[in-house]
């Protein structure tokens, strides 16, 4: 169900977004509180909002970003809490949209399966699956609010004989609504954030849980309750909440900073925090000392340090080692020691993908999203009027999801003001040859190195660097250059529709 009525003349937008999650609907409120009168529709291939937190239901499934600054800024998270589970946050998105009129503008199970744009009516042309059948929507800028992560094909892992194994094997982002783990001994293969939040959750019920890790990641066990409530007996709520979330950013980015500058003393202090909550039976190292310095892969927050009391109450281990092969009832290490297995979970990261799959296209030429560079983190070389929303790794992702959206809001302004109907990112040949590449995200880890041409690219100079300081790029989508690099495209008129009331 939605709001907006289907026939062909309605299928025609001012502004397309495409994805019904954080990013969809923050760049929506934007659209409508700063673009009024602007059409627009959001096309959401499943069939509901919420993105990552529609899609992924294993047990414990949280946020690994404070609310507080993950959250909307134009809605910000009243509860306490600052890390929720998923269905907590997607409740959360859901009453955002609602309250702002965002729900009526979402198609659902709309899944676009390519996109091009016509230089000669300087519109997007949009195919779209529904209902076994395809339709085609029109806009004359399109929001690609999908994130990059691929929903139907996980990461696979390399596991020698996990095929020979008896027992159940789930990857998390498949998680079957019926599985009976109570009593069982499980395996969860992995140490990223999946990982450190099944493990607690598993262990209350299973029989046992060991997570079987190759290395290493850092972990930092946080109160799951925010310091700074006595503010809000002094402050009115709506200060209170803004002065939460400033204080947010601006810890999380000097921690970032300070982990940066001095990695050894960075490494010091994670390890006295997780020191402290092993026990005696577990060491430090190898388990939970990485080989990395901090913030060189995303950090892993452990609310109220649940990970460690799972290990402390003896229902819970960690090992560290690698695999020799999967037999039909466990797991046999390089080192000769055996885990007993009856359900083996592989948690070993996302398959990384840009828009959902969609191919598109400019005038019918494809386009190779891994060989273009990235125009101030949102738009990509040679390909009008299109924006990607791809938040940050070093903080919470709506943060750069917000950023992307206001450069886009004051774009089209800049464009209707100078009656000019497109922006088309623009790469200089002696710029070219002497640019070098960058890391489009500012992290190691390998499921990342391995998407590496389908990522788009980032520079070392220019509009083509790199984002990760929201403060920073907010002053730019505000009032920074938008000249360089882009080249305008003169028109008759902006919109595609006649303007709303």
């Amino acid at each position: 169900m939605s709001g907006l009525d289907e026939t062909n003349e309605a299928r025609h937008f001012d502004v397309i977004i495409v994805g019904a999650g954080i990013s969809g609907v923050n760049a929506a409120y934007r659209v409508q509180d700063q673009l009024p009168g602007y059409s627009y529709t959001i096309l959401e291939a499943r069939a509901d909002l919420g993105g990552t937190w529609d899609l992924f239901n294993y047990p414990g499934i949280r946020s690994d970003s404070d609310l507080f600054t993950f959250g909307f800024q134009f809605n910000p998270w009243t509860l306490d809490n600052p890390i929720a589970e998923g269905s907590a946050i997607k409740q959360y998105v859901r009453d955002t949209a609602t309250k702002f009129g965002i729900d009526k503008h979402i198609l659902y199970n709309h899944r676009v399966s390519s996109a091009d744009w016509s230089s000669d009516k300087n519109i997007w042309s949009l195919a779209v699956d529904h209902n076994d059948s395809e339709h085609t929507y029109t806009a004359r800028y399109v929001i690609f609010g999908t994130g990059y992560y691929n929903y139907k094909d996980p990461l696979k892992a390399d596991i020698p004989g996990l095929d020979a194994f008896q027992g159940q094997v789930i990857h998390p982002q498949f998680w079957p609504e019926d599985l009976q783990y109570k009593d069982k001994t499980i395996v969860i293969i992995g140490s990223g954030a999946t990982a450190i939040t099944l493990l607690p959750n598993l262990a209350d019920d299973a029989a046992r849980v060991t997570m079987l890790q190759r290395s290493p990641t850092y972990i930092l066990s946080v109160p799951n309750r925010s310091s700074n409530r006595w503010l809000s007996y002094i402050l009115s709520n709506a200060l209170y909440l803004r002065l939460q979330r400033m204080i947010s950013i601006y810890t999380t980015r000097y921690f970032f900073l300070f982990c940066q500058r001095f990695p050894n003393f960075s490494r010091w202090l994670l390890k006295l925090n997780v020191r402290k909550q092993l026990p005696s039976h577990i060491p430090y190292d190898p388990h939970f000392k990485p080989k990395y310095n901090p913030w060189d892969q995303r950090l892993c927050v452990c609310p109220d340090g649940d990970l460690f009391r799972s290990l402390r109450q003896g229902k819970a281990d960690v090992k560290t080692d690698t695999i020799r092969e999967v037999t039909k009832n466990g797991i046999i290490l390089n080192s000769g020691e055996q885990l007993e297995a009856d359900i083996i979970i592989t948690a070993t990261g996302l398959r990384l993908q840009i828009v959902g799959g969609a191919a598109l296209s400019v005038d019918g030429k494809k386009i190779d999203v891994g060989g273009k560079y990235l125009w101030n983190g949102v738009m990509l070389q040679d390909m009008p009027n299109a924006a990607f929303v791809i938040g940050y790794t070093n903080a919470s992702w709506t943060l750069g999801a917000d950023a992307t959206a206001h450069l886009v809001c004051r774009l089209l302004k800049e464009l209707e003001s100078r009656k000019l109907v497109a922006a088309v990112p623009r790469l200089k040949e002696k710029d070219a040859a002497t640019i070098q590449d960058r890391p489009l995200l500012n992290i190691k880890a390998t499921y990342v190195s391995l998407a590496d041409r389908i990522l788009p690219r980032a520079a070392d100079r220019g509009p083509w660097r790199p984002r990760d300081n929201y403060l920073s790029d907010l002053k730019f989508a505000q009032s920074g250059d938008i000249e360089t690099g882009m080249e305008f495209v003169q028109g008759p008129n902006l919109r595609l529709r006649p303007k709303m009331s």
